[in-house]
This record gives structure tokens, sequence and C-alpha cells, in this order.
């Protein structure tokens, strides 16, 4: 699955196709900012667009010189002239904490969803500002949204746990009669996604768009493509390697029309598996062998990152691991661990 792989041409063909309905939405001005964003990730842009069309949405509603203008007729100058107060009333709507700020559409963003909405804003107003578009920037004075990471708990599996989870897999004895033969039916394949997942801290989409010919077993390693297009190659152990090969073996052939097919994981309908699929597999195992935590392919990736910094306390080396372009992203989700760390030194004595 290289950066020219067909599924990737597809998947960004259609993120394409996706910002160009939203760009029609809106002002002609945010076309540039937009197109911008879309040259490095076209999905990045999308959520920008989403973002964006969300406070056209609320300019029009409350903006009483709006009444009769298209969202996409609303002129530059108009957001030149708003101030921060302005800004600060719009992040009140996200809310909906304000009563006489609710809209036709009722926002309820938490903190970290209004920072997110807020930062598209202030980075179409940057953009704007720089090249002589506006000579205002009106978020520059707003309330900033702060949030801690030590109020987020991060969700993740102890080794124990992750035993419990693949063994589940493996037995299949739960459920119906017709789950549990649908269970030992999907068994290889199952276990060999799940492994790699748990055993590499992949991402569940660049699992999917991994194609048969990414994966070198000689030097057990696999070709994917990361965030931003870039390509890596990452290796895996020898019991990942086995369960690949016992999928492609025993179980794959049944899933493919030709020999022609291309995708590494298949779903019964003989078709590339996709990211929901893989969801709802993760949630349906996690209820059966870890019921008190909700587990989700993104935790298991934070289960793995986890384990191998508790292993080598090497942040840069999970950081690479996971693709993560800013090691300050890794230390955030792992600075429980470190916490560990910490708290267990100090039950030490060092002189003893």
């Amino acid at each position: 699955m290289g950066k020219n792989s067909e599924y990737i041409k597809q998947k960004d063909k259609n993120y394409r196709l996706k910002l160009k309905d939203i760009k029609a939405k809106l002002p002609s001005f945010t076309y540039e900012f937009l197109d911008s964003k879309a040259q490095k990730n076209p999905h990045t842009a999308m959520a920008y667009a989403y973002d964006l069309n969300i406070f056209f949405r609320y300019l029009k509603e409350f903006n009483p010189t709006l009444k009769d203008t298209e969202i996409k007729n609303i002129p530059v100058k108009l957001l030149n002239s708003l101030s921060y107060q302005d800004i600060n009333e719009y992040q009140k709507y996200l809310s909906a904490k304000d009563l006489d700020i609710v809209g036709e559409i009722e926002m309820q963003n938490d903190v970290k969803g209004i920072a997110r909405r807020m930062s598209s804003l202030r980075s179409l107003c940057k953009y704007l500002c720089t090249h002589g578009d506006m000579t205002n920037d009106p978020t520059a004075g707003a309330t900033k949204q702060s949030y801690h990471s030590d109020d987020h708990v991060i969700v993740r599996m102890t080794p124990s746990e992750v035993e419990e989870f693949l063994h589940t897999i493996e037995s299949g004895n739960f459920g119906s009669e017709h789950q549990k033969k649908l269970n030992k039916k999907h068994k290889e394949r199952d276990l060999a996604i799940l492994t790699l997942l748990l055993r590499t801290g992949i991402r569940v989409s660049e699992c999917v768009s991994l194609d048969l010919k990414d994966l070198n077993f000689k030097e057990q390693s696999m070709r994917v493509v990361r965030k931003g297009g870039k390509e890596h190659i990452l290796y895996f152990d020898e019991l990942t390697s086995n369960r690949l090969q016992d999928y492609i073996e025993l179980e794959r052939p049944y899933y493919i029309d030709s020999d022609d097919e291309k995708a590494l994981f298949m779903s019964n309908r003989k078709k590339r598996m996709a990211v929901r699929s893989i969801q709802e597999m993760v949630a349906k195992y996690a209820a059966v062998a870890v019921p008190n935590k909700k587990i989700t392919p993104h935790k298991m990736r934070s289960t793995y990152g986890t384990a191998l910094y508790n292993k080598t306390g090497d942040i840069r080396l999970v950081a690479d691991v996971l693709g993560h372009s800013d090691i300050n992203t890794t230390a955030k989700h792992y600075a429980a661990s470190e916490d560990a760390h910490r708290r267990q030194a100090a039950k030490i004595d060092p002189y003893e």
C-alpha cells in the first residue's frame, strides 16, 4: 500500500470531493486557505471546512445584517469588522450554556471541542491577515479554551487483559450458536488484525489500507502510509508474523474472488475491510474479555504505546513507532507512565 496505491488514491479523491461540496457553501475568501490545507491532507482540510461552516452559519443566524445573505456571499469585510467580544459570544454559542445564544441547531461542545473549532477559525483569520485580506484578527483577544490533559483518563489494557482479549478470540466460545460459528469462521483473520494492532500500534486506518504486497515476511516488516501521506517501514515480531501467515494461508482464500485481489484484510462481502468493521470487531471481543473498559482500536494503540514505553523508558522511540510528528503528543499520552515511574522511584532506597 504505497502512496500511489489505488486504495489511497480513491480515498484521497473521496475526501477532495467532500471538501469540494462543503467549500461550495462557504464564502470564497476561505477557498485558498482550505486549498493550502488540502495540499498537505484533504481529510484535515475537510475538518476545517466543517468547523468554518458552523461559524458562518452562526453569523448568519445571529447577525441581523446577514438575514437575507447566503453564507457563501458573506463578505470578508464583515469578518474583519468583528471584535474579540463577538468571538467570545460564538464560543458561548458552541457551549450551549448561555440560553440567550442557543441557535436553530443546538451546540453542546465540551471545552476540547470548542478549542478545536476555535483553532480552525484562528487559523483562517491568521491566514487572511498574513495575506492582506484582513487587517484585524478578531480571534486574537478572544478567550482561549484550555483543558488539562490530567482530566482526560487514558484507557488502556494491562498485559493480563491483553492476554485475555486474545484468548477470547482464540476460543470464540461466547454468544449464541450462530455467533460461535461466525467467531470460528473469522478466527484467523480477527486474530491477525487484533494481534497486529496490539503488537505494532498502527492506526486502524493504516491497518485497513494494507495490501498483501506490503508485507515482507523475510524482514518481518510492512509498508504503511501514515498521516500526511508519509510512507514508513514498520516491523513486527514472530508471533504477529505467524498469525498473519495463518490468516493468509488458511482464511484469506475464502474471502477473495481472484488472486489479483490486493487488499490484505477482507470482509464477508469480499471487499476490503472498513474502519467501522474493525471498530465493531474490537467492541464485540472487548465486551466479553474486558467488560469494565471501553476498548477501541485507538485504545489498543495506547495499550501498545504504554507497554513499549514501560519496557524501554524511551519516549522518542515510542513517538517514532507510533508515527507522532510531535513528541509532545506522545508525552501527553504517556505522562501517566512517567508518573508511575516517579512513584516507584520514591519507594526505593538507592543507598540501602
